[in-house]
């Protein structure tokens, strides 16, 4: 699915495995994880292999993808990408350095935000826009997740290039659905897919990336992933 949200020059890889089989990690990955439980070794695991897929696409042989401050992919020279995983889905997106500035991709289960973390990761204009939470089972769009997971492909975006902590409430994000102006809360016509693009506009600003990012959403078998992607030129062809 995260395929479908970014352009031909990026490498994407994903899976609805929870886990690979025993080897799969470089002993350095290991050593990263050996204490972790289950859970985490799997979630660990399963993005790194979607990774070296991602990497072979790109022409490039396997290596080990350690992390950095707050866990952030730390990946080979003249390369950027992204790493995801939820409950039933694990995604890589990589790109060379000379076609895309960075990157971002996120994926959630499309389900409303548990309790109170509405409030703490949207701006009330934000949660006007959206309106109150959908109930489970009536095939709305539960735009609070889409939400929530652009802004997490936002963060990754902006993170690797300015290494600024980036909270919540520092991104305005508006989403569009199907190609129209605004979202009308439902899957289009009842159906179980719906993709569409959002804006993000950054209350906190940095020289190096665009003060408005863009980007895409799409929900498909009870998943919502988004995208974000900047190009090294963006400066002549966004003036914002």
């Amino acid at each position: 699915m995260i395929e479908l949200l970014l352009p031909a020059d990026v490498s994407c890889a994903a899976t609805r495995a929870e886990t690979v089989p025993e080897g799969t990690l470089f002993p350095e990955e290991e050593a990263l994880v050996a204490k972790s439980v289950a859970k985490r070794r799997n979630d660990f695991a399963t993005a790194r292999a979607c990774a070296r897929r991602a990497m072979a696409g790109l022409g490039l042989p396997p290596v080990a993808v350690l992390h950095g401050h707050r866990g952030r992919p730390l990946w080979p020279e003249g390369i950027v990408g992204s790493l995801t995983h939820c409950d039933g889905y694990r995604a890589a997106a990589l790109a060379r350095a000379t076609e895309v500035l960075s990157l971002g991709i996120d994926a959630e289960p499309h389900a409303p935000l548990p309790s109170g973390v509405r409030e703490l990761v949207t701006l009330p204009a934000e949660r006007e826009r959206i309106g109150p939470p959908a109930p489970e089972g009536t095939g709305e769009i539960h735009w609070d997740r889409v939400l929530f997971s652009a802004k997490e492909s936002v963060f990754k975006t902006w993170y690797p290039v300015t290494g600024i902590e980036l909270d919540f409430v520092q991104a305005y994000a508006v989403q569009r659905a199907d190609g129209t102006d605004d979202g009308d809360g439902r899957l289009p016509h009842g159906g179980t897919a719906a993709e569409g693009t959002f804006t993000a506009r950054l209350l906190l600003t940095d020289p190096a990336l665009p003060t408005t990012l863009h980007g895409q959403w799409r929900i498909e078998d009870g998943i919502v992933a988004t995208s974000v992607l900047v190009r090294p030129d963006w400066k002549d062809s966004d003036g914002s």
